[in-house]
């Protein structure tokens, strides 16, 4: 049987360091009122960067550290909500960035904080049906450009940048089994409106930022977390204690808090970076992937991936590293 393993991680995060101080100076609010309440203390904001060139960049490193060449990969699958470009996809773009082989399929998925896990799960298949060999994921965001910057209660939460990994086809279980899902009725607690311009059909001028219901998604989160965690396993005939590390999306340390407490987990287990990047979400996931594999605290490890976020979409990845 052929499986999909994780072979290679990469990040890039911009240079630009926020933190809750600077955000002082700009809004009413305070390191005090924002880390007790959320984890973060700094977030890094991309000036020049697009998201195309973020994710290129993380790639690059996943692609090196897998020791493999741009012309081996089949597939290319980028998780973004806050691409520049309605159309051509951010993976079109990155695939140009890097001079990558024409004949390959590169694609976009838009499920928000829980796309990169989404995007592997499609990455899985496509890579134990035969149909491609070596698949590269990317999460990448530049929320700062669809952020309401005069909102104290979301401007505080978000960052920007981009993680990869490279999936190879091998006889070893590397992904042991993904499930995902959403709840679209339930959308509009957190959403971000396409933007418009006058038409003479439709006339508006507004630029459209995300919104979110804060306590509405901290509920949804804490309970469906929990229960996708819990299906995935039974499915595969696995409990939480034969789980070494949990690396679940990075937005709100109260959330990972309440979920850990929920699945009466050591806390110790959940591994959390939200405190110098903000919520990146795609992009949280593979971030934090990349730093544990360079520290090698992956290798002989199974971890739970989790996301959860707008749609709402909520889902997660079992892998054997």
């Amino acid at each position: 049987m052929t499986f999909s393993k994780i072979v290679g991680t990469g990040r890039y995060t911009p240079e630009l360091v926020v933190s809750n101080d600077d955000l002082s100076k700009m809004m009413d609010t305070s390191d005090e009122w924002i880390y007790p309440r959320t984890g973060i203390r700094n977030r890094r904001i991309a000036k020049d960067e697009t998201t195309y060139e973020m994710a290129a960049k993380a790639v690059k490193e996943a692609l090196d550290a897998a020791g493999l060449d741009k012309e081996d990969v089949d597939l290319l699958i980028v998780a973004t909500i806050s691409t520049e470009y309605q159309t051509p996809s951010a993976a079109c773009l990155v695939q140009r960035e890097l001079d990558i082989n024409n004949n390959i399929m590169v694609f976009d998925v838009n499920a928000a904080c829980t796309g990169f896990v989404y995007a592997m799960d499609v990455a899985d298949q496509f890579i134990k049906t035969g149909k491609y060999r070596n698949a590269v994921v990317v999460g990448v965001e530049k929320l700062s450009q669809v952020t309401d910057w005069s909102d104290r209660a979301t401007a505080v939460l978000f960052g920007d940048g981009a993680g990869a990994v490279v999936m190879t086809a091998s006889e070893e279980a590397g992904i042991i089994d993904s499930v995902n899902h959403a709840i679209g009725r339930d959308f509009e607690c957190l959403y971000i409106k396409t933007r418009h311009k006058d038409t003479p059909f439709y006339k508006s001028q507004k630029e459209h930022h995300l919104v979110m219901d804060g306590q509405v998604v901290f509920q949804f989160a804490c309970k469906k977390v929990p229960e996708v965690i819990l299906e995935t396993l039974d499915k595969n005939g696995m409990a939480l204690e034969d789980i070494d590390l949990f690396v679940l999306h990075q937005a709100n340390k109260r959330i990972i808090d309440r979920i850990a407490k929920k699945l009466k987990v050591d806390i110790d287990k959940f591994y959390m970076n939200m405190n110098e990047y903000g919520n990146t979400s795609s992009a949280t996931i593979p971030i934090a992937l990349d730093e544990l594999a360079r520290d090698g605290k992956l290798e002989g490890k199974k971890v739970v991936l989790s996301g959860f976020g707008a749609g709402l979409t909520y889902g997660t990845t079992i892998i054997q590293f």
